[in-house]
């Protein structure tokens, strides 16, 4: 297919070939153009003779194989195509409908909004025209490279990635390539697929074609046949695929070889996908970092054997942070916290792939010693939901190869009886070749890791391969056990897929392949070996960065990125009205948290911290413990942090935690930071750990100009249902007169602090800052100090810095702060009620500070009685309400709001017809609601002491269509509006609408916590 411009509007045609329509493809053309609404897509598609091309040129002289999808960046709309690629094979030779693949070698991204980023240089010499089209050689022409532009094109991140040799696509959309073996021949005639059915995990283009696979499914069932034999849409997987066809000797009662492929396919994951050090561990949805899906397929002329695998990082939550060399340093960033996630990532295997047998490389180093630990702790815990379902060898490699070379893997890993009997158990996948029935399928896979699952695993995973291909041999073919070139082939393919994932997720390709390949040990491959190692830690620490960001945008992670939808004004005004009126499939729940901040002047914890956490009765949900000066801020603690007094004040507030009387309930650490001196605490009520979501990390650095952490801040998110939160604590510039100094100091953390997926601090339904501010009093110190004994504090907030830089619109806009009704909190003499009697006579100031915005009521602002410092700390309750999303409530509410919109008569008022629409209610014979001048019970008779309610009340009704089903997740991932739409269209027919009972809910005293 060839690729036109036109203009007046601008206009993207995507038009078939002369070649293409020689092979059977329907002449058709596919028309993109902007709409008026930002992010927004007209998109056609016409037969190509009523598309006149006459005013248009052809943008590049490639021939154009296929569109990848739209997506917006920095404001403009981007059309990715793929314009080279090359056929790898055809995975199954003997298959009726073929199944080929080919990897891709370059995109381009073309504009529809803008010409400022045209250029046609790297194209062509000249523009061709529609009428020359034709004449021109349909082949692929390589032009010399052109001269770098001035401004670098906004999607060449993007360019660089997906043009990077890792990506493949089906030749023919008769086949899924997303898809193993098994599962596409139980979807049944491979003629009749479905180009809209894939598995979601490995399509790594989902986000950026979403919007076209919208507009297929509103074609008719003739077009969208059109449009997938034409193939516009190209559906691409990350990673590796091989193919080596080859003759092996036929058996002796038959002289003719026979011809067999053997295919590795390695299907990269995308839900947490990213580079090595930015990406590791498990998220709250159970999704792995680096995980593979690795199918082995052999297809002879009688059957079609595969053998499936997956490898994933370590399913905890984990990372890396800060600049990382040979000795890694590992954090485990919640480890009372992970077991919901690591149920979940299991729970998902166990119901795609059957039971699971776990595979753990790790070593006994520190660091990996006690990964190593977590996950069978964890695992143990899981056997008792999955029993003989789940299990795990653990086998150290870098050991094995230490004290007997790699050969002693090999034979280790065929004697280890965990693996051999579940190498029988599990099996393979095996089909009729002729008429793709199922005759076996694989009933479990093994689930190999190490630390960062490329090379070690990768290792261990060919030889589960071969195991399981020779188990297949010798019921079939046993005389091909000793073939020298299936095995060879088989050494190069696993070989090639250790390079080629070791080059996507760590920038080099693997070590130990040169043994993988010739089955040897040489010193060419130690010294190749040792150039990766020291090429990865650069390339990981210095370049990877760019690079993740660049793939988040691809998948559409960054938080404020937009993504392209078609234009269609009838689902428009229904997401429009569906935001609107969120609180009729949304609940919501109250949340109380405890926020505290105290500088403790580089001491170590010496009284009691109860007086300070629990200064009210009642138990929080959350607990959010900001510290300054945990260390002496001297050189050798900013150069090199030690972290051992983190670790004795989260023991010492643990301890006060627990400890604390008419404990009701158990609390969990779920995440710490530490940047120098500050460090936060966000602890948990251990029954809220299965909702509380996505908590992350991340530090900013305001010292000596962003180099030096003595000052800065950090910050942990979260989500909690379907509510985010966002904790600050810092230690701004210090010194009375720095005012501009800690107003800047604001401004970096503020606007430079961001967490995964371009989340920023400003990206959150909630913001609490704790932090030693430093702002100062600006009055002399003896007037401060009468006034503040006297408990005159209007004079002094007043003159006060915080305040004044807030008025001044130069720090904290838009926050709000409690009233200042305690005295100033810095500075004392430790151990004493009395302001600094030192040489120095430092004003006394509210230095320690509370500051929020969002959705928070604040109940209480004061501070704590404690002396161990020369500060006293503060603290503040607060309650909130976090709404609690209900997927099939929404579905429900989306379609009855879809049919209203669809029967509006022409001059029918949309908006209060919409307005108009109730949810169905089931029972009108309920009593009215209770209030807080009258309950419904207390107008009930009562008999020898009991109340009688009436069977009205209490008899059986139809069940409520908007009840979730038992299996309904308590918080539900986000949705599109555009799956909410078929997913309603599923659900059952609902009764007419009738017109509520108005409810007046009765609301909690804020007493009820106090």
């Amino acid at each position: 297919m060839h690729l036109y411009l036109g203009q007046n509007p601008r206009t993207l045609y995507l038009v078939t070939s002369a070649h293409e329509e020689k092979q059977g493809c329907p002449q058709r053309a596919l028309i993109f153009r902007a709409a008026e609404a930002a992010s927004q897509v007209v998109v056609e598609f016409l037969p190509a003779d009523e598309v006149s091309l006459s005013s248009a040129v052809r943008v590049t002289n490639r021939v154009v194989k296929g569109s990848l999808g739209l997506i917006s960046v920095e404001n403009d709309i981007f059309l990715a195509v793929v314009i080279s690629a090359t056929e790898v094979g055809n995975t199954r030779l003997s298959q009726s409908t073929p199944e080929k693949v080919a990897r891709i070698h370059e995109v381009q991204f073309f504009c529809l909004t803008s010409s400022a980023w045209d250029d046609f240089s790297s194209s062509q010499e000249t523009l061709a025209t529609y009428d020359a089209v034709d004449t021109l050689m349909n082949r692929e022409t390589f032009p010399p490279t052109p001269s770098p532009p001035v401004f670098e094109h906004p999607c060449m991140p993007l360019t660089k990635i997906l043009s990077s040799g890792s990506f493949y696509y089906a030749l023919d959309p008769c086949w899924d390539i997303s898809s193993r073996l098994s599962v596409r021949l139980t979807r049944g005639d491979s003629s009749q697929h479905d180009v809209g059915i894939f598995d979601d995990r490995f399509i790594w283009n989902e986000y950026v074609v979403k919007s076209l696979f919208d507009f297929r499914e509103k074609l008719d069932p003739g077009e969208r046949q059109d449009l997938d034999r034409c193939q516009f849409i190209i559906l691409a997987i990350q990673g590796y695929v091989g193919v080596f066809t080859m003759a092996l000797p036929a058996p002796p009662v038959s002289g003719a070889p026979v011809i067999v492929t053997l295919s590795l396919i390695s299907r990269l994951g995308r839900k947490r996908a990213g580079t090595r050090f930015n990406t590791r561990g498990v998220d709250d949805d159970g999704n792995t970092a680096n995980f593979v899906e690795t199918e082995t397929i052999l297809s002879t002329d009688l059957h079609c054997m595969s053998y499936t695998q997956v490898r994933g990082s370590v399913p905890l939550f984990w990372e890396q942070q800060g600049i990382q060399t040979f000795g890694q340093r590992i954090q485990i960033t919640r480890p009372h916290a992970s077991q919901p996630a690591f149920e979940r990532h299991f729970a998902q295997l166990i119901d795609e792939y059957g039971a699971i047998h776990a595979i753990n490389l790790l070593g006994s180093k520190e660091n990996e010693a006690t990964l190593t630990a977590a996950y069978a702790n964890h695992l143990n815990r899981a056997r008792n939901i999955w029993s003989d379902q789940l299990g795990i060898t653990q086998y150290d490699f870098h050991y094995a190869v230490k004290m007997a070379g790699h050969d002693s893997v090999i034979r280790d890993i065929e004697r280890l009886k965990s693996v051999s009997d579940r190498m029988e158990r599990f099996g393979y996948t095996l089909a009729d070749a002729s008429t793709g029935e199922l005759i076996t399928e694989q009933g479990g896979v093994f689930r190999t890791n190490c630390l960062d699952c490329l090379d070690r695993t990768n290792f261990v995973q060919d030889i589960l391969s071969r195991k399981a291909l020779e188990q297949y041999l010798r019921v079939v073919h046993l005389e091909w056990i000793h073939s020298g070139s299936l095995w060879t082939h088989h050494r190069e393919l696993w070989a090639e897929n250790g390079d080629a994932l070791s080059r996507i997720y760590a920038g080099t390709g693997a070590l130990n392949t040169s043994y993988t390949r010739s089955g040897k040990r040489t010193l060419a491959g130690v010294l190749s070996d040792a150039t990766k190692s020291v090429s990865r830690a650069y390339i990981n620490n210095f370049q990877d960065k760019g690079k993740q960001v660049a793939i988040d945008m691809f998948l559409g992670n960054l938080s404020n990125q937009t993504q392209v939808s078609i234009f269609d004004p009838v689902h428009d005004t229904v997401r429009r009205a569906l935001q609107e009126r969120i609180s009729e499939y949304s609940t919501t729940r109250w949340c109380h948290l405890f926020v505290g901040t105290w500088n403790v002047n580089g001491r170590s914890p010496s009284e009691s911290l109860q007086p300070w956490l629990f200064p009210r009765d009642g138990a929080p949900d959350i607990f959010v413990l900001g510290f300054q000066e945990i260390v002496l801020l001297n050189p050798q603690q900013i150069v090199q942090t030690d972290p051992e007094k983190k670790r004795v004040w989260e023991l010492k507030l643990m301890e006060a935690i627990n400890a604390r009387p008419q404990k009701s309930c158990d609390y969990v650490l779920l995440r710490s930071e530490q940047l120098v001196g500050a460090a936060l605490f966000v602890v948990v009520k251990s029954e809220l750990t299965a909702v509380i979501r996505n908590v992350e990390g991340a530090s900013k650095k305001t010292g000596l100009r962003g180099m030096s952490g003595n000052k800065g801040g950090i910050g942990v998110r979260l989500d909690y249902y379907d509510t985010s939160f966002c904790f600050i604590t810092a230690h701004l510039a210090a010194g009375h007169s720095n005012v501009d100094e800690r107003n800047a100091d604001f401004q970096t953390i503020e606007k430079g602090l961001h967490f995964l997926k371009g989340k920023s601090i400003a990206s959150h339904d909630n913001v609490v800052w704790l932090a030693d501010t430093n702002y100062r009093i600006d009055l002399d110190n003896d007037s401060v100090r009468t006034l503040a004994e006297q408990g005159e504090f209007d004079p002094l907030i007043a003159v006060d810095q915080l305040k004044q830089a807030i008025d001044d619109r130069e720090a904290f806009v838009g926050y709000e702060e409690g009233p200042l009704l305690f005295s100033p909190t810095y500075k004392y003499d430790v151990g004493t009620n009395n302001y600094d009697t030192s040489e120095k006579m430092r004003i006394p100031a509210w230095t320690d500070r509370i500051l929020f915005k969002g959705k928070l009521d604040l109940a209480v602002y004061s501070r704590a009685e404690l002396k161990g410092s020369d500060h006293r700390p503060v603290f503040g309750l607060f309650r909130t309400q976090v709404r609690i999303i209900d997927a099939a409530k929404k579905a429900v509410l989306s379609r009855l709001l879809l049919e209203t919109v669809l029967a509006a008569a022409p001059g029918e008022k949309l908006d209060d017809k919409i307005a108009s629409l109730v949810l169905p209610s089931e029972n009108t014979d309920l009593p009215p609601p209770s209030t807080d001048e009258s309950c419904w019970w207390e107008k009930l008779e009562s008999r020898d002491g009991r109340l009688v309610i009436s069977p009205a009340y209490v008899g059986t009704s139809p069940s409520n269509p908007f009840d979730s089903p038992g299996s309904s997740p308590l918080s539900s991932p986000s949705s599109s509006d555009e799956e909410l739409y078929s997913r309603a269209a599923d659900l059952s027919r609902l009764p007419a609408p009738m017109s509520p009972t108005p409810l007046n809910s009765r609301s909690t005293s804020l007493t009820d916590y106090l």
